[in-house]
């Protein structure tokens, strides 16, 4: 008799054919409480109180033993957290679907994108037969100097030219000369260590304008040297 009563606790699915989670417990307990109580009194007034607490009993537990798996998980409605799980999808111990791990993948190494490499030029100009550094090239030397100190891993070669007006022999020891005064002022004034700087003479065989005319002449006198870093 308990047990029919107690029937109308249970609730099923949409379908009709899964028990969903007992929210409503405390309700059959009381009905199995009243159920019992009553057919308790029908034998004796002595026995309604003892039906009341089987019928609450009973009541409980045939909620608790009614409890289903609406998304068949595997999981108890009463917890299953994640009651809408689709069909076929690993789950854990509350109902929740497993992560998903990918297999068989290699790791692809970050994209680390090379800095570019700077570059420091320099470009002395002579006066006609001269090899003496002139004061308004100080400040261009000293750039070159204060950028391979930031860079201590940087040398350099130093290149001396001229022009055309005198004989092969004269004109490359005067590049040579050239090419030197501006290395002595890198390492004896500006402090680079001698070791990063050398220093090569080329005369007049790299012309870099047209040595017939006086301007012309005037750019090859010149000493040449640059200095390229990575950051």
């Amino acid at each position: 008799m308990v047990s029919s009563v107690l029937s109308g606790c249970v609730t099923t699915s949409s379908t009709g054919d899964a028990p969903l989670n007992q929210g409503n417990w405390p309700i059959c307990t009381a009905i199995g409480g009243l159920a019992g109580g009553g057919l308790g009194a029908i034998e004796s007034s002595a026995w309604a109180a003892g039906g009341a607490v089987a019928g609450a009993v009973i009541g409980t537990l045939v909620c608790y033993a009614q409890d289903g798996d609406a998304d068949g998980d595997g999981v108890f409605d009463r917890r299953d957290r994640c009651p809408d799980t689709p069909a076929n999808t690993p789950v854990s111990h509350n109902g929740c679907p497993l992560p998903v791990y990918p297999s068989g993948e290699e790791p692809v190494a970050p994209v680390v994108e090379a800095s570019e490499a700077v570059r420091v030029e320099l470009d002395v100009k002579f006066d006609f037969d001269k090899s003496v550094v002139k004061e308004g090239s100080f400040a261009d030397i000293q750039s070159l100097a204060d950028f391979m100190k930031q860079y201590p891993q940087t040398s350099t070669v130093v290149e001396g030219h001229t022009d055309s007006v005198g004989t092969d022999a004269y004109n490359q020891g005067l590049s040579e000369r050239r090419a030197n005064a501006v290395r002595d002022v890198l390492v004896n004034q500006y402090g680079v260590e001698s070791g990063r700087v050398s220093s090569v003479g080329h005369g007049e065989s790299q012309p870099v304008a047209d040595n017939n005319t006086d301007e012309g002449r005037a750019i090859n006198r010149r000493v040449e040297a640059a200095v390229e870093a990575q950051p």
